[in-house]
């Protein structure tokens, strides 16, 4: 299934603002909402949350291939408006792409700007492997594999929400970025049930301000996501 971020963001803001979170969070109604999207993988969702805080990175990776042949599938999570947003404020030569997915965003940034740009996902496809720029390596945010302040720009896109040590994952994150970080992230309320595998969730504003805690900080929603930026001084 194929459905771009600017269609389903919508959506997603009609479920977080206009139904009550007691039916959110009901089995009546989100079973079949899951049904129609997941069919026989449905429970998988709905188990999602209670079992993953609990799974090792190998167990979350086998989560996820599972579940690949019926999640949604689109060329990026990102919304037209962010990526934008992103290539006119890349700086430096050397920019990170971290948790790449399927290199929409790498291929794209490539594409416009005079930079070495570095993909780094839990899967990459075969494929990509013979890339020279972007260069498409397998790692994970929480040990991304480069030194200290190795990239001008470090950029990481609806993938916190998903990281059981989220801490790891941004400590990772400023640890390898010299000049420029930015993060972007999903508007959405905690609910028991969704139609994503998040574990974390950033309804308002001081809830990336607080997680990301850096009063030089700043965010701000494009289309009912949030971006975050900050300039790193060393």
């Amino acid at each position: 299934m194929k459905l771009s971020r600017n269609f389903t963001n919508p959506f997603n803001w009609m479920l977080d603002n206009l139904v009550p979170p007691f039916v959110r969070d009901s089995k009546i109604f989100s079973k079949p909402l899951l049904w129609l999207l997941f069919g026989k993988k449905t429970k998988l969702f709905m188990d999602f949350k209670e079992n993953a805080l609990s799974f090792t990175a190998e167990q979350m990776v086998a989560y996820y291939e599972n579940l690949s042949d019926v999640h949604i599938k689109r060329e990026t999570d990102l919304n037209e408006e962010s990526v934008t947003y992103i290539l006119e404020n890349i700086v430096g030569e050397t920019v990170l792409d971290i948790a790449c997915g399927r290199g929409y965003l790498a291929n794209k940034i490539v594409a416009h700007l005079p930079v070495k740009v570095t993909g780094i996902d839990f899967i990459i496809n075969e494929a990509f492997k013979k890339s020279i720029n972007p260069t498409f390596l397998v790692g994970n945010i929480e040990q991304i594999p480069f030194p200290d302040n190795h990239f001008d720009t470090v950029i990481c896109t609806h993938t916190l929400e998903h990281i059981i040590d989220i801490q790891k994952g941004i400590a990772e994150l400023r640890r390898v970025c010299k000049k420029k970080l930015i993060i972007v992230l999903p508007k959405q309320r905690e609910y028991k049930y969704t139609f994503d595998l998040h574990l974390h969730f950033f309804p308002y504003e001081f809830s990336v301000l607080r997680l990301l805690d850096n009063k030089d900080g700043h965010c701000f929603c494009i289309k009912n996501d949030w971006v975050y930026t900050e300039e790193k001084v060393i």
